[in-house]
């Protein structure tokens, strides 16, 4: 019962001064809507990177020619010739955590449709490149193991080649087209996929077989890469050290030799951007935890005027009686009651800051729970530490010298 008659008392105080209390929760209200969004930002961003990198490839490892320079978005490996045929050939047949495997050699040039023409990147691959970069077919069919044999000169094209080289809405399966002068049969259109994490339009491609690539195109004798796909997520660690044994013993290294390749994982990838982006959402919180903090300070101040401006009424209510915890708790609660009411308010804030964010500036967001519960429980803390010492300020006064305070 004295708690409840406490929670009147102090409810009374914050209406009859609604609009310094408004003022005072404020900086609550502001910090906690900050936070709110920041960490949705944070995580949005975080699951998006996992999405985008995600469907570049399902498991995707790559293996690169060159030492490793720990870059986010390296080339193919320019002038470097450490990969070779009979790499792929060891790699495939002794890699038993890999669904998937295959060469890759490519290079750019013009692909011309009659008086259309269209500067384009042609990806020498097998069979197998489709399943490992998860890329669907629009229209059409890949290319077989038959062809690849013998060098078939046929190609699948992407939406961006299409749109360009076939203006007229042309089915472009079937067609003739040619690769820096060469000639290809178009037998497959690919599924569109937009642009990576690296904004390259993954669109804009042409694939062939990769000995058709080798020798018509590039006339080269090494590969740029190569690209494989682990059984599952789990087993990707695994399968990169794995396919590092197989190609250190192919390369014949010492054990004091640095692997002359590069072996990733796309899981490798994701943690590197979400690391980034888990600094990035750090740092945003900790300047909207500043509001908090000036909420806070907001909130000690007002119950300091508070004191003052009821010390008269204190000393009554100890003159008659009361006792200086029920003082104390009194001025506690309205603390508290501030700091709840501005954390209420500022996670309605702080949710609909997150729909505006998405729905108006095509953000990715995601609210987590969690969030939400650490907004209260520092809008708790901060009711109890900002209010507690003027609060036993209060309860310290001497009845008589309250009583005199004019």
């Amino acid at each position: 019962m004295r708690l409840l008659n406490l929670l009147k008392i102090a409810y009374k105080a914050i209406v009859l001064n609604k609009t310094r209390t408004l003022l005072t929760m404020l900086g609550i209200i502001i910090g906690v809507a900050s936070v709110i969004a920041m960490l949705a930002i944070g995580e949005g961003s975080k699951e998006s990177i996992r999405a985008t990198i995600s469907s570049m490839g399902s498991n995707m490892i790559t293996i690169r020619p060159g030492a490793d320079d720990r870059g986010p978005a390296r080339g193919s490996g320019g002038n470097v010739q450490t990969l070779v045929l009979e790499d792929y050939k060891e790699i495939k047949k002794q890699a038993s955590l890999l669904s998937n495997i295959t060469p890759v050699v490519n290079g750019g040039g013009q692909v011309i449709n009659g008086p259309n023409n269209w500067p384009s990147s042609i990806y020498g691959v097998n069979p197998e490149y489709l399943e490992i970069k998860a890329v669907g077919l629009q229209s059409g069919s890949m290319f077989t193991d038959a062809e690849v044999q013998s060098a078939s000169k046929v190609a699948l094209i992407g939406q961006t080649v299409v749109e360009n080289v076939f203006p007229d809405g042309q089915d472009p399966v079937g067609q003739m087209i040619r690769f820096n002068n060469i000639p290809f049969k178009v037998i497959g259109v690919l599924e569109e996929k937009g642009e990576n994490t690296f904004g390259q339009d993954q669109d804009d491609v042409v694939i062939a077989p990769y000995t058709t690539v080798q020798k018509r195109i590039l006339a080269i004798d090494y590969l740029n890469q190569i690209m494989a796909s682990a059984i599952s997520e789990d087993d990707a660690p695994e399968a990169v050290e794995q396919v590092t044994e197989i190609l250190r013993s192919q390369h014949k290294l010492m054990d004091t030799e640095d692997d002359d390749f590069t072996v990733r994982s796309m899981e490798e990838l994701i943690s590197t951007f979400s690391s980034t982006s888990e600094m990035l959402t750090i740092l945003l919180v900790a300047v909207a935890g500043i509001s908090l903090l000036i909420g806070g300070i907001g909130i000690m101040n007002i119950m300091y005027v508070s004191v003052k401006e009821r010390t008269k009424e204190i000393g009554l209510r100890m003159a008659v009686g009361g006792k200086g915890s029920d003082i104390l708790m009194q001025f506690l609660i309205e603390a508290i009651l501030i700091s709840i009411t501005g954390g209420l308010l500022g996670v309605i804030l702080g949710l609909g800051a997150t729909v505006f964010i998405e729905k108006f500036l095509n953000w990715p967001t995601s609210v987590a729970l969690y969030s939400i519960v650490i907004s209260f429980a520092v809008c708790a803390v901060t009711g109890i530490f900002f209010g507690w010492y003027p609060a036993r300020k209060a309860s310290a006064l001497d009845p008589i010298t309250a009583l005199r305070y004019e």
